[in-house]
């Protein structure tokens, strides 16, 4: 007798059942999709125990006839495929038609369906996979699927699931997310009988996001909206100043579906690009809209993932669109808390039980390495840029970077120190790229026009007060000529062609096996970024220029760096690496806290900031600029109620 044999049909639904149904999050998510199909305007969930004891999912939307009712248990039965090529311009959420089979084979379920106008409907129970009961049941119009004792005949998925809270987690991510997809449905969310979503339903996306992540939040996010010939882009996205510790907040959806695609995430995070610190992140709400067939959503049974046919377009409307919708905005945040406001629990259970684990399941090593790779400046890891050939700045041991030894003498008086020219030369100069004098700020001016301030004074020696009819206005003196700096060298970067500087003595770079295979793949793009670089051996190669910009003096140091990116990543933006440099050049040069200013010198300051095109952060994302109103001095000072 042979060994191969046939596999009974109990145990193919169980393996099929797993590869769908992985925790009570799935048969949630699987249901809600069979709603919406459906044509859904309102979908109830109600949750008790983590979906551990019961999910019951109702919606008003087609319904079905006690054929489709009874097919509907059937393995690869589906309303959603008719031909081969459907596969291919796939406009639904769910079409493998395997879910409710797969549901059914490891749970309590009963069906609940009539279509609308019908004088009867259907109620269909299945216990295990199999088909108990087939009657009738009042027509009240729609589909509602009941799941009880999720897993009980596979004891072994169910001592591996996680804690109710957990569990619970998961189902709020996925609800959360089904109602950022659709402002136009009403969705509402309850566990153990206590309601922890609620969405109107009434096509407004600012809406939803209120019902979400609470109305202080909404209040801070921008709308955007931008078009291709592919593609069309709709959406929120926060402030800096709304911005999480996690990317658990940022929710991409193609064509209605919520997807996960490190490249979408590395796009959005590049549209915060100097706005943002290290390891913040933003609230971002983006619809995509496109053929189906330039999106392939074939690439993982849950359909998470997905697959573009021209990402690069994509990614450049993505990361451009939020770069000009938060540069229409003045980002001056206030340094009082705003007033306090109950969060939605919808808010509270999945992003604070979920979204760590959803960012897991995104890929997080992935993304994080691609999110912070230009970002972190500041970071042990990162790549200090001397300002000058001359070598670093002569900081003391032990102050911080943007810190002078305080000083113990009064704050000066206008005349006592010699007026700087320019509040750009108030700290140490760094050597541009070229032998001109510093560019000055941007003529055009700020997207948004920069407060008019008049200037107060100097809090010690370190924050410039400035006034005007809105209120008080502190700067980080730092914080703003390190954005004027990072502006005038970024300009005076983009003002001359690449030029490749040749190496006195050129330097030799040795790889492993594979590390040098996939380099000699890819030695066109490094020329293409300016380094003259061939084979030298079988495992070696050899540098003879690098671009000009490489700081002097660290050229062996930047050249690793940009092979260690290119054999990382698929792609290397040479437009992120003069940032990079930029900003670590900006920061060394910028001048320090504890450094006392003439009132000429912060004027000009003032001046310098109120023209550059983003003034309310430095490089790195710290805000340059915060503003307490008038309002809020009144209420400080009783003078109103």
């Amino acid at each position: 007798m042979g060994k191969i044999q046939r596999l009974d049909e109990r145990i193919i639904d169980k393996i099929a059942a797993g590869e769908v149904v992985e925790r009570p999050a799935s048969v949630v998510k699987e249901l809600v999709e069979n709603a919406l199909d459906a044509g859904a305007r309102r979908v109830d969930v109600h949750v008790e125990e983590g979906g551990l004891a019961r999910i019951t999912v109702r919606d008003d939307g087609e319904g079905m006839d006690r054929d489709d009712c009874r097919r509907a248990f059937e393995r690869h039965a589906t309303s959603k495929l008719a031909r081969e090529r459907d596969l291919f311009r796939i406009r639904t959420l769910g079409f493998r038609g395997e879910a409710l089979p797969s549901i059914a084979a490891v749970s309590r379920v009963v069906l609940t369906s009539a279509p609308r106008g019908a004088a009867v409907g259907t109620r269909v129970t299945v216990e295990g996979g199999r088909v108990m009961a087939v009657e009738d049941a009042p027509a009240r119009g729609g589909t509602e699927v009941t799941v009880r004792d999720l897993f009980y005949n596979t004891p072994a998925r169910l001592k591996h699931l996680k804690t109710v809270h957990t569990e619970l987690g998961h189902i709020t991510d996925y609800v959360t997310r089904f109602a950022l997809a659709r402002p136009d449905v009403a969705f509402a969310y309850t566990h153990n009988g206590n309601r922890l979503l609620a969405t109107p339903g009434d096509g407004e996306l600012l809406h939803a996001a209120a019902a979400v992540y609470g109305h202080q939040t909404a209040k801070h996010l921008v709308p955007l909206r931008a078009e291709s010939l592919d593609y069309r882009l709709t959406g929120l996205v926060g402030r800096p100043e709304v911005s999480r510790a996690t990317r658990g907040y940022i929710s991409v959806f193609v064509n209605g579906r919520y997807v996960k695609n490190p490249s979408l995430l590395r796009a959005v995070l590049d549209g915060y690009r100097t706005l943002l610190p290290v390891h913040r992140y933003p609230i971002a709400i983006l619809h995509l809209e496109m053929d189906p067939e330039l999106v392939d959503v074939n690439v993982h049974p849950s359909k998470l993932e997905v697959r573009f046919g021209k990402e690069e377009e994509l990614l450049a409307l993505v990361r451009d669109a939020i770069g000009d919708a938060l540069a229409g905005e003045a980002l001056i945040p206030t340094p009082t808390k705003p007033a306090r406001s109950v969060q939605p629990r919808a808010e509270q259970m999945a992003m604070r039980l979920a979204t760590l684990d959803a960012a897991r399941r995104v890929g997080a090593d992935v993304a994080r390495e691609a999110a912070a790779l230009f970002t972190a400046a500041d970071s042990p890891s990162a790549v200090a840029s001397p300002p000058s050939a001359t070598g670093p700045l002569p900081d003391d041991p032990g102050t911080p970077p943007d810190r002078d030894p305080p000083k113990s003498v009064p704050q000066p008086s206008a005349g006592t120190e010699k007026p700087l020219p320019r509040a750009a030369k108030a700290g140490p100069q760094p050597t541009m790229p070229r032998d001109t004098a510093p560019a000055e700020p941007d003529a055009s001016g700020p997207t948004r026009p920069f407060p008019e301030l008049h200037l107060i004074g100097q809090l010690h020696g370190t924050y410039i007060l400035a006034q005007n009819p809105d209120g008080l206005f502190l700067i980080d003196q730092h914080a703003a000529q390190e954005r004027i700096w990072f502006e005038a060298i970024l300009r005076a970067y983009a003002e001359e062609p690449l030029r490749v500087q040749p190496l006195l003595v050129p330097l030799t770079v040795d790889l492993p096996p594979g590390e040098a295979e996939v380099l000699r793949q890819r030695l066109d793009e490094l020329r293409r970024l300016g380094l003259d670089v061939e084979p030298f051996g079988p495992h070696a190669f050899v540098i003879r220029a690098h671009p000009h910009w490489f700081p002097r003096g660290e050229e062996s140091e930047w050249v690793d760096h940009l092979v260690r990116l290119v054999l990382r990543h698929p792609r290397v933006d040479e437009t992120a690496l003069r940032q990079h440099l930029a900003a670590s050049r900006a920061c060394k040069a910028a001048i320090k806290a504890n450094r006392y200013l003439t009132h000429q010198e912060m004027e000009a300051l003032l001046a310098d900031l109120a023209r550059c095109r983003m003034p309310f952060t430095c490089p790195h994302g710290r805000p340059v600029i915060v503003q307490v109103t008038t309002y809020e001095l009144e209420k400080w000072f009783k003078r109103v109620m």
